[in-house]
């Protein structure tokens, strides 16, 4: 098995990654010796994970929630998947000086 996971941050901020063992890698995490990202950013908790039966699976889908925007993950993480179409549209700002 191999999961996907979203870790929040103790200054508020989201960590992805992908492992095939959650326990092991959370207290890695917890350690200081998970991830450079975390290490600085202790204590970390678990907020969402999703179970692949291969790591290649849960690989592919910590590359593409990394893409995401803080508000599409929230919307994940807060089971709000009605919220992720409408979420994954860009949104563009008009240009003032161009007419």
């Amino acid at each position: 098995m191999a999961w996907m996971y979203i870790l929040k941050c103790v200054d508020d901020s989201y960590y992805v990654g992908s492992t095939k063992n959650l326990e092991i890698r959370l207290s890695q995490h917890q350690k200081g010796v998970g991830a450079k990202y975390t290490s600085k950013r202790l204590p970390v908790e678990l907020v969402y994970s999703e179970e692949y039966n291969r790591v290649v699976e849960a690989f592919n889908r910590e590359k593409q929630v990394q893409n995401w925007s803080r508000a599409k993950r929230e919307a994940l993480i807060n089971n709000k998947t009605e919220l992720l179409p409408a979420l994954a549209k860009k949104k563009f700002k008009k240009n003032p000086l161009v007419e």
